[in-house]
């Protein structure tokens, strides 16, 4: 049975809410890499007047792009947040709190796009108006989908040659399948780009070219123009009426829906996932920021527009949790961050109730009771100091020692555990190795605090070879790691080249599989027996572990414990050392000792079982494979799929790229993708571009397997 949670928390009075909850908003910009999400949020914050001058990523002056290497590399690498007020482009509404996260683009940082998603309200996706849906849009869309997490559409760079706002809203619906309901269309294109149609009014608005954007006029739309804008009204108006069968009949009676009927409706479909409202303008150029704005406060949800939060509570049960703050305290962890002066930062998302400085949060995941320190409103890598926050706010915190990402925050006195943030696998490895004795401890250090702030990044010790390994989402992913160890902890570390992260499964059952530790000494001995059933499991299944154990004869406090032994086996796999993946282990029998019984003994004697019985079971490799897009002009096309195909590479399709060449997508085992970068650009000239993720895991063919086990050394 689900239940709200009873009585209010301590601190829930505390206070008077500055800003109402319904005028709150928690929002998330995400794109494909270089589409002008920071840009955008630059502009975002000079109108909203939190800076007094607009930053530039070219010019490495972005406030959100506060990192060092981000700053010189021209990208996003680590989500940023910040908080603005909006009182409307003319100034007529109440002051909203939006809560703006600036997410990066690159896929090798798509888990700080993962963790920021998991929190927010709704996003704003952005898209380049000449190469339109690209494959880190698809990405996004995919992650924002799954969390439900309503949208609006910005087609930006309409200034450039070649920009096209309508075949941006077709890709939409091709490759995304998404439902855009255009709420302005262009004022010329290109060049000629001046301002936006606004549909609701039927009005022009235009911008000034002096003022930074600042300065803007309302106009009579030109004559040649007025046709397509009284089309598409008409399309935003049927796409209002289906939002209820009252609205409907009334359309369909020919009674025109006034704009306050038409903008509730549109806000109610899209906070139900049916439809995007699809705004254009040129962030760069200061045109069409403010009706953006003005769209997120008229159509993306406030926190109380949302399904109370679903958790379990201190019995397992479902507990729901609305956005008041008259409801105990439950909150998210979703960032952690090393701060060089305030220690470590935990970033939440309040869910309900209050927090204020100095109270007691409990970390219901681990069980531990903590004191918050100091609470602090973050502007990138700026913060100010809070006494309290409430239901909705985005905060962070100082003094909690261990939190970890994706852990819940809440009352002590009404415990509950939200749904953790779920993080893909590392594809790629290095070996790092300290230069000097000096650099050791150091560098220890330094990979353990970046591993916490990055769910992403592990790091382990080579059984063999005793190497530190580093694992994370790409080479750039690992490099930037590298650079931050260097220059935040002062570590000087030297780097090997780039190791595919396999997997291992089997092929087969294994019905049974026996493991004995036995050892006799003086007092009492060792003693551990299991038999274990093996069976593969479909490819993504992940681990089952099952207790099939009748009669006692295993006692059941050991059966943890084989658990554990079962689980330390996969981790060091069996025939490379690679983990072991998508297995369903059976205890199905044992013995036990009376005096000599113990945990570690069936540890051992489980995690003998399970190396025994993936022998029998025949063990295969498996390795990432990713799918990768490459845009390149027409007459280098047959180049790059040659270099694709030598690389065990599968084609998958081909199709028009935006702006003319062609956009390739192709399937393609990781092994044969490193150094491509350099590769494509020396096929192409320079000219094409090309971006991957992680697609699947795929059986490693024989022959392949067999070299790169004679190269290591098979166990």
């Amino acid at each position: 049975m689900t239940r709200t949670a009873g009585p209010t928390g301590a601190r829930a009075g505390d206070g008077a809410r500055e800003t109402p909850i319904a005028q709150v908003r928690n929002i998330g910009i995400s794109a494909h890499i270089d589409a002008g999400k920071t840009t955008l949020t630059e502009r975002v914050l000079f109108y909203a007047g939190i800076s007094h001058r607009m930053g530039e990523v070219d010019q490495g002056s972005a406030a959100m792009d506060w990192m060092e290497q981000e700053q010189e590399r021209g990208i996003t690498i680590t989500a940023a947040a910040t908080t603005c007020f909006w009182k409307g482009m003319h100034g007529d509404r109440p002051a909203h709190r939006i809560n703006i996260i600036d997410t990066p683009g690159h896929v090798d940082f798509t888990v700080e796009v993962e963790r920021s998603l998991r929190v927010l309200d709704g996003a704003c996706m952005l898209y380049d108006a000449v190469s339109g849906v690209q494959p880190q849009s698809e990405t996004v869309w995919r992650q924002a989908a799954r969390y439900k997490v309503p949208r609006i559409a910005f087609v930006n760079k309409m200034d450039r040659t070649g920009a096209d706002f309508f075949r941006v809203r077709e890709q939409i619906i091709e490759r995304l399948k998404g439902m855009p309901v255009p709420v302005q269309i262009p004022l010329g294109e290109g060049a000629a780009f001046r301002g936006v149609i606004d549909l609701m009014s039927l009005r022009a608005v235009v911008w000034d070219e002096a003022g930074q954007g600042m300065q803007f006029h309302d106009e009579a739309i030109p004559d040649e123009d007025m046709a397509r804008a009284q089309q598409w009204r008409a399309a935003m108006v049927e796409a209002a009426a289906e939002a209820d069968d009252d609205l409907l009949q009334k359309y369909l009676d020919g009674i025109a829906l006034t704009d306050g009927e038409i903008r509730a409706s549109l806000r109610r479909r899209t906070i139900a996932g049916e439809i995007v409202p699809m705004l254009c303008g040129s962030a760069f150029r200061n045109r069409g920021v403010q009706p953006l704005l003005d769209a997120v406060l008229d159509y993306l949800p406030a926190p109380s527009d949302l399904p109370p939060v679903s958790g379990l509570d201190s019995h397992g049960e479902p507990s729901l949790r609305p956005a008041s703050d008259e409801q105990p305290f439950a909150a998210l962890a979703f960032k952690i961050m090393a701060d060089p002066f305030a220690g470590q930062l935990v970033f939440f998302r309040v869910y309900s109730g209050v927090l204020a400085t100095g109270d007691a949060v409990q970390n219901s995941l681990h069980g531990k009771r903590e004191r918050v320190g100091r609470l602090l409103q973050m502007h990138a890598n700026h913060r100010t100091e809070i006494d309290v926050v409430r239901a909705g706010d985005i905060a962070a915190a100082v003094g909690l020692k261990s939190v970890s990402t994706g852990d819940t925050l809440c009352d002590p006195a009404y415990p509950l555990t939200l749904e953790q943030i779920s993080f893909p696998e590392p594809v790629i490895a290095q070996a790092v190795e300290p230069r000097t004795q000096a650099d050791h401890d150091k560098m220890a250090h330094a990979l353990e605090r970046l591993a916490h702030e990055d769910p992403s990044f592990h790091v382990r010790i080579d059984p063999e070879s005793g190497q530190t390994l580093i694992s994370g989402m790409g080479e750039l992913h690992l490099e930037i790691l590298v650079e931050r160890m260097r220059r935040e902890f002062g570590v000087d570390a030297s780097v090997g080249a780039p190791q595919v992260a396999y997997r291992e499964s089997i092929s087969r059952v294994c019905e049974e599989s026996e493991g004995k530790f036995i050892r006799q000494s003086g007092g009492h001995g060792q003693y551990g027996h299991v038999v274990l059933k093996l069976e593969p499991l479909p490819a993504g299944g992940g681990f089952q572990f099952v207790n099939a154990i009748r009669g006692g004869a295993i006692p059941h406090e050991f059966i943890p414990a084989v658990e554990r032994g079962v689980r330390d086996a996969m981790a060091g796999g069996v025939l490379a050392g690679y983990p072991l993946v998508d297995l369903a282990v059976t205890l199905v029998s044992g013995s036990w000792h009376e005096v000599d019984a113990s945990e570690n003994a069936y540890r051992m004697a489980a995690a003998m079982a399970l190396r025994d019985g993936c022998r029998k079971a025949g063990v295969f490799l498996l390795e990432p494979v990713m799918s990768v897009a490459v845009e390149t002009p027409e007459e280098h096309t047959g180049d790059v799929l040659g270099d694709l195909s030598s690389r065990r590479g599968q084609v998958r399709g081909m199709e028009e790229a935006a702006g003319g060449g062609r956009l390739l997508r192709a399937d393609v085992p990781l092994a044969g993708m490193f150094g491509y970068a350099t590769a494509l650009r020396s096929l192409t000239q320079g000219r094409a571009t090309y971006s991957m993720e992680f697609l699947r895991y795929a059986r490693l063919p024989v022959s392949l397997a067999q070299t790169m086990l004679a190269g290591r050394g098979a166990r």
